[in-house]
């Protein structure tokens, strides 16, 4: 079996929007630059994900250097949205959590409204490192914080598990969703040259020149289930992860890590258990 390296890297610069592969990405204590750092918030203040709104798949947010990012979407005018200038923030709510975000204005709140039909505006995360500590006990440590990521800074997952489990998607009584690609999963690292479900077992990994803490499977909900092109909605991957793969009362596929150094990781670096 080969060793393993790093397969791919993706960020989603927009919390929910459809992903951004890069050949390399810088991890900060937080995630990976550029990862999760705008949202969509609805006019309760509440931050939206395809879980609410699958129509955030047909979507797409490119990051720009200096925190930017570009919007487009089939049959829509690209929009470019520079980070807005320190002032008044806005309090939001993500899983029960209140975080401060500064609001991005008017043509970002017109053109998702305008692909949503709802109010809604985009908001940016300006400071990681005072805005969101990660509230997950027992499997955090004091100082730990995330971005707008659901709970943790990164998210692992393997080819091989990936594999393994199309492959009892195909066995079952109705085979006709499979095979799913790893978007569905929308990771943030993906590892080649393991075996199936080799990740549950590690406790800390580096990658290239970066060390991580596995903190946690991750258990998946119905963002799986969603085209990551057309945001239609299926069974699959939770109909088979709730025969073959229930943790702890979780539908578990992936890790979560949490960094303990930074540093630059590269498509093809080599991936290493350390314990």
């Amino acid at each position: 079996m080969p060793k393993p390296a790093l397969h791919s890297l993706h960020i989603h610069p927009v919390k929910a929007l459809r992903a951004q592969t890069l050949p390399a990405a810088v991890v900060e204590p937080w995630g990976l630059a550029g990862d999760r750092r705008w949202a969509v918030i609805d006019d309760t203040g509440k931050v939206l994900t395809q879980r609410e709104e699958p129509r955030l798949a047909t979507a797409a947010a490119e990051a720009l250097p200096g925190g930017g990012v570009v919007l487009s979407a089939p049959g829509r005018e690209p929009l470019t949205v520079a980070p807005p200038e320190p002032g008044v923030t806005t309090a939001v709510r993500i899983f029960g959590q209140k975080v401060e975000l500064v609001s991005a204005g008017g043509e970002a709140r017109d053109w998702l409204g305008e692909l949503l039909g709802r109010e809604v505006f985009l908001a940016h995360l300006d400071d990681p490192a005072v805005r969101r500590p990660i509230d997950d006990p027992p499997y955090t440590s004091p100082g730990e914080t995330v971005t707008l990521a659901d709970r943790y800074p990164l998210l692992l997952t393997t080819l091989a598990s990936l594999d393994s489990l199309n492959a009892l998607i195909a066995r079952g009584d109705d085979a006709v969703e499979g095979p799913l690609p790893m978007n569905r999963f929308r990771p943030s690292v993906v590892v080649s040259g393991t075996g199936p479900w080799a990740e549950d077992d590690w406790n800390r990994l580096a990658i290239g020149e970066v060390v991580l803490r596995v903190a946690k499977g991750c258990g998946r909900c119905v963002v799986t289930t969603t085209d990551q092109a057309t945001g239609v909605r299926g069974r699959e991957p939770l109909r088979t992860l709730a025969a073959h793969r229930r943790l702890d009362g979780k539908l578990v596929f992936g890790q979560n890590l949490v960094p303990l150094t930074t540093g630059t990781i590269r498509v093809g670096d080599p991936v290493e258990v350390l314990d």
